[in-house]
């Protein structure tokens, strides 16, 4: 009996908990926020065509593989310098994935740590804190792509 009542208390707590948790939890509007996601995601694709095209007409010789290398070198400041002096971050509130996904999403996860950590040296603070939140991206991508290498090592 005392352990069906506290079943019953703890099922009413439960719902109480969630009851909460659904009125504090910020409602979005999903239409407008995936358009700035798809708006500002398209525009940094089109400055990267856009930096991509004008190294092509300034180095007419250059291969195409080697002018898009640049073309993310350029990607990589950009939101790298964007992050440093606090515009990346008002571009991911207003844009949310659509500035994450690209190349210059990255950029802003090792750039945003290290900025944040500096004061603890350049060591523990930039070294160790820039690479916390892209640093098992790496990982995965470094490893996904050791096992595809010796797969198609065998095939």
């Amino acid at each position: 009996m005392l352990r069906e009542v506290e079943k019953v208390e703890e099922k009413k707590l439960r719902e109480a908990y969630n009851r909460y948790v659904k009125a504090k939890i910020p409602k979005t509007k999903a239409w407008p926020s995936l358009f700035n996601s798809f708006l500002v995601g398209g525009i940094i694709c089109c400055i990267g065509q856009g930096v991509n095209d004008l190294i092509m007409l300034w180095f007419p010789s250059m291969a195409e593989q080697t002018a898009w290398a640049y073309t993310l070198i350029v990607l990589i400041f950009i939101a790298s310098f964007l992050t440093g002096i606090g515009v990346y971050d008002k571009i991911g509130k207003f844009a949310g994935g659509g500035s994450i996904v690209p190349i210059t999403g990255f950029s802003n996860s090792i750039t945003s740590p290290a900025l944040e950590f500096k004061h603890e040296g350049v060591v523990y603070g930039i070294f160790v804190k820039m690479f916390t939140v892209a640093g098992p991206v790496i990982v995965t991508g470094v490893v996904a792509s050791f096992v595809v290498g010796v797969i198609y090592l065998f095939i």
